[in-house]
């Protein structure tokens, strides 16, 4: 019994043991990215908002900052909605093991430090919600390990870089709520990765669509609030895996009579434009379908009636040319 009693008592205490010494053995964070991080505080003008970031601590146990707990080297960094101000130091550059960076919601201004060029490692680069201004830098190409980027809510001005269409594994792609101008570039129908979803809306985007997007299965594309003009049915069809489109509020002008719908679309907004024909009879075998706006258009002839399509107002319908039918007045 007493060998017993001895057993229960030393396996907890080695146990105990164990785990202080994995901790003990914890990899601290490399200095030289715990100076960047400083830098950037420094830059940030409200250093009371990040007051874990102190020279005596390891950074890798900073609000925001994940290690690599093999070399200590700050692999993710994100801060959210802060009251900070400033520009992104070119010292960002130092912390080259960067996978992930998110710098969201907070007042950061002037155009992107160069140095971000450097993050070779970089998988997710999330700057919205800022005031970033100037050009969208061409040396984003560079990120070839980028598969999401999101530069949305700022004040880009300028063209869209067709050299984005070169990063070869990019999914997701947000410019969004800028002041970008002229056309969308035609390589972004040659996208060397997958880029199924495509957020271009709220910005001063002229012309017409490429053909070239035609070819790219999008998941989900929004387009809208923009001054494209032209035949955009090319971004339909019925074989396609799309679940949400937003061509809303153009001067698009096609024949919606003749467009193949994806069958899994959950979201269909074509709201002010100059589209005219019929809406399609296949629109009520959209069984997951959510969300529809097709007002303000030139449609016309009776509204296809069943399905999913009986969840939606005479807001979906008005101000066209001539529709009819439940939920607008009946046909003559």
């Amino acid at each position: 019994m007493a060998s017993l009693s001895l057993t229960s008592v030393t396996l907890p205490l080695l146990a105990l043991l164990s785990s202080v010494l994995s901790v003990t053995d914890a990899v601290a964070c490399y200095g030289k990215d715990k100076t960047a991080l400083l830098e950037l505080k420094k830059s940030l003008n409200n250093p009371y908002h990040l007051p874990s970031w102190t020279p005596n601590t390891d950074c890798c146990d900073w609000y925001g900052v994940t290690c690599d707990t093999n070399t200590g080297r700050v692999s993710e960094l994100a801060i959210f909605a802060g009251n900070l101000t400033g520009k992104i130091p070119d010292s960002i550059g130092k912390l080259t093991a960067l996978t992930q960076l998110t710098l969201r919601k907070l007042d950061l201004y002037g155009e992107i430090s160069p140095n971000i060029r450097l993050l070779r490692k970089l998988t997710f680069l999330s700057l919205d919600w800022n005031r970033f201004s100037g050009q969208i830098p061409e040396w984003l190409r560079e990120l070839n390990g980028l598969t999401f980027l999101d530069l949305s809510f700022n004040q880009f001005t300028g063209k869209i870089p067709a050299t984005l269409s070169q990063l070869p594994n990019l999914v997701t792609l947000h410019l969004d709520r800028n002041q970008l101008s002229g056309e969308i570039p035609a390589s972004f129908g040659l996208f060397r990765g997958n880029t199924p979803y495509l957020f271009l809306s709220h910005n001063g985007l002229s012309g017409p669509v490429p053909k070239s997007l035609g070819s790219i299965d999008f998941e989900r594309i929004d387009i809208s609030r923009n001054l494209l003009e032209g035949d955009v049915s090319h971004l339909f069809g019925a074989t396609k895996s799309t679940f949400s489109i937003d061509i809303s509020r153009n001067k698009f002008v096609f024949d919606f009579g003749k467009v193949g719908l994806p069958k899994g679309l959950t979201a269909l907004d074509i709201n002010h434009n100059a589209i005219y024909g019929k809406i399609p009879n296949s629109i009520v075998g959209l069984d997951n379908i959510q969300l529809f706006n097709a007002s303000y258009n030139r449609l016309c002839g009776a509204i296809p009636q069943g399905g999913e399509m009986k969840g939606f107002g005479a807001s979906s319908y008005i101000h066209n040319k001539c529709l009819c039918g439940s939920p607008l007045p009946a046909c003559a």
